[in-house]
């Protein structure tokens, strides 16, 4: 099997690893060379891209079983950067023979405000997110998974808020274990899912305080100085349709058990 993984940063590199232990050929693309050596070291086939500026497919081989896409649509970037972008990357995959796509967008595409969000809705989405995605569903065979809040191997919540104020403590967890994604990714493609959007989420949504508290416990990390909430909202992202599509049942169901 041959995969291509466009913009390997944390969540591609743990897929990255998984799919070397099954023997999989892994061709990753990177922006710079010092990360791309690093790579290189773990077994992974490199080549140093950046898709703001020029890429091309002669530097890679002509066709992949599956591709897994990236590539960020961060909020720091002009609106007309990240167009460019994604034209670019659109028309970087369009070159290839591939039996499957993902992308990796986030649910910080829904708005923060009171709500349960699902796949269905389609208002008051985040622009940036909005647009990346419509420009990856446009090709075929592909599929969009929207991540929550990332966490496993060393990024530990509590330890982000250890003697520290937190203010966002009553608010709901959409957050998903990098171990769930990595398992998500592999049952995407070997299912052949394509042509939708997947929010990929921990079904349970606790508070981020429970979540802060049950990580301090088990990892030994201070509390926080206190919990001073402010600009509260409860928003929910629903994960049922990627269940419904494909089974899975998430082996960290809440996040207080990462």
């Amino acid at each position: 099997m041959k995969i291509l993984i466009l913009g390997c940063g944390w969540v591609g590199e743990a897929f990255a690893a998984y799919m070397l232990r099954t023997g999989a050929e892994l061709w990753v693309t990177t922006t710079n060379d010092d990360k791309a050596r690093r790579l290189e070291q773990l077994g992974l086939r490199t080549a140093v891209i950046d898709f703001d500026t020029f890429a091309d497919i002669r530097l890679l081989p002509s066709s992949f079983d599956y591709i897994l896409t990236s590539v960020p649509a961060a909020s720091k970037h002009q609106p007309q950067v990240l167009s460019e972008r994604f034209d670019r990357v659109k028309a970087f995959i369009g070159q290839f023979d591939y039996k499957g796509h993902i992308f990796l967008s986030s649910v910080g595409i829904y708005p923060d405000r009171d709500g349960t969000f699902d796949e269905t809705h389609t208002s008051d989405l985040n622009d940036r997110l909005r647009s990346a995605e419509e420009r990856m569903l446009s090709l075929p065979r592909t599929a969009v998974y929207r991540l929550g809040g990332l966490f496993g191997k060393n990024r530990i919540f509590a330890k982000y808020f250890a003697d520290k104020v937190c203010t966002t403590g009553d608010q709901v967890a959409n957050f998903v274990h990098v171990e769930d994604v990595v398992q998500l990714i592999v049952e995407g493609f070997q299912q052949g899912l394509s042509d939708g959007v997947y929010n990929i989420v921990c079904p349970d949504h606790p508070s981020k305080r429970h979540v802060i508290e049950a990580s301090a416990r088990k990892y030994g990390y201070k509390l926080p100085l206190a919990f001073a909430p402010e600009h509260i909202f409860h928003k929910i992202v629903l994960s049922d349709k990627i269940i419904r599509a494909t089974g899975y049942t998430f082996k960290y169901a809440s996040p207080v058990d990462f």
